[in-house]
């Protein structure tokens, strides 16, 4: 394994770092408040980040990633690339990736994915239309009580019951605004019948979810390195009795815990999302990532405010956004435990030697 950034994704993350730290300050994320920030979102565009992330890969999205989780930049950077351009790249039919693949390239258009967890969400396929397309287009019902982003995404990548993939359009959809942890651009997706066109066959479910799981577990390291940072920044400026608190030594264990768990997030997403780029199995790999990020992302930002003391419980610091959007991506990412299960699945599944050797690569961590 070589998780050696190529010139391309250094270039690529690079850049990122420079536009997010540019134009994603405390002041203007405050200003946003809980919508899109345009601007930062037509910069991203215009520097020609999505659509680089056809040729830097999954591993490049994650280093990228990285960057916007440092700032917590408001913008729908993560589901756009996943659900949109890396899915339509990679499952849409020839046609479909001409005619969605370019404004999602340039920016100009967004997407989304709803991938029900809850229990009791359930969407259906009520009509499939055996029309020119052969038979690719269809109706969805069903609710999914809260979706990333979908108030900002022109169409959304919907997974349905039966693990089939459905593009619907949201103005095709319900959307009623809802209100997360995070300060994300959030709705209700709402699907009474909505027309849909069928997205990839056999395997792209499974291949979405990875790649997602892979992503925003990228994009929680940036978080909580952005939280560890803001930490060790205020612990040696902060004095108490003469002395940095970060001289003290149980700051300096929390710190080395929470540094040592940052790492654990990133160089799973990294071997997850290399593995994906080398046409490798990488489901177990997504699934240990997204472990990692959710049990160890909310300790990290757990230890970020209760570094900062006092200053720490300001719900308009800098760090506090940090807190929120780590116990967010948490939520999305699902419950520890039901991803050690999940995992236990695909380690007991006909995967082979790759799924045990993936087991064993948790076992390890």
């Amino acid at each position: 394994m070589d998780f050696t950034p190529t010139q391309d994704q250094a270039d690529a993350a690079g850049l990122a770092a420079r536009i997010f730290g540019d134009l994603s300050t405390p002041e203007r994320l405050a200003a946003v408040g809980t919508v899109t920030d345009t601007e930062l979102w037509k910069a991203l565009g215009s520097a020609g980040l999505p659509g680089a992330v056809e040729e830097t890969g999954l591993l490049g999205l994650v280093l990228m990633l990285e960057e916007q989780g440092r700032t917590t930049a408001q913008v729908p950077f993560a589901a756009s690339c996943v659900y949109g351009l890396l899915a339509v790249a990679g499952h849409g039919t020839s046609d479909q990736r001409d005619r969605l693949l370019p404004g999602l390239r340039d920016g100009t258009e967004a997407a989304t994915g709803a991938f029900p967890a809850q229990a009791g969400v359930r969407i259906d396929v009520v009509e499939t239309e055996a029309a020119e397309r052969g038979g690719n287009t269809g109706r969805l019902t069903g609710v999914v009580p809260w979706v990333p982003w979908l108030r900002d995404a022109s169409w959304v990548l919907v997974a349905t019951a039966d693990r089939s993939l459905w593009a619907v359009r949201t103005g095709d959809a319900g959307c009623d605004e809802v209100e997360l942890t995070a300060p994300w651009s959030a709705g209700r997706l709402v699907l009474d019948g909505a027309p849909a066109e069928r997205l990839g066959g056999p395997g792209a479910y499974d291949d979405v979810l990875a790649m997602a799981r892979t992503a925003f577990a990228g994009l929680q390291a940036g978080v909580c390195a952005g939280s560890l940072a803001r930490a060790v920044e205020y612990t040696n400026e902060r004095e108490q009795f003469g002395r940095p608190l970060a001289a003290k030594q149980g700051v300096q264990l929390r710190a080395a815990d929470a540094y040592m768990d940052t790492e654990a997030i990133r160089v799973t997403a990294y071997e997850a999302a290399w593995r994906r780029d080398e046409g490798l199995p990488y489901a177990g790999h997504a699934l240990t990532a997204a472990w990692w990020a959710s049990e160890a992302g909310r300790r990290v930002v757990h230890a970020g405010q209760h570094l900062h003391g006092g200053m720490g419980a300001d719900l308009e610091h800098p760090v506090h956004r940090h807190f929120l959007w780590g116990r967010q991506l948490d939520a999305y990412l699902g419950c520890g435990g039901e991803l050690l299960a999940e995992l236990g699945d695909v380690i007991a599944g006909s995967e082979g030697a790759d799924t045990e050797e993936a087991g064993m690569t948790w076992a390890r961590k």
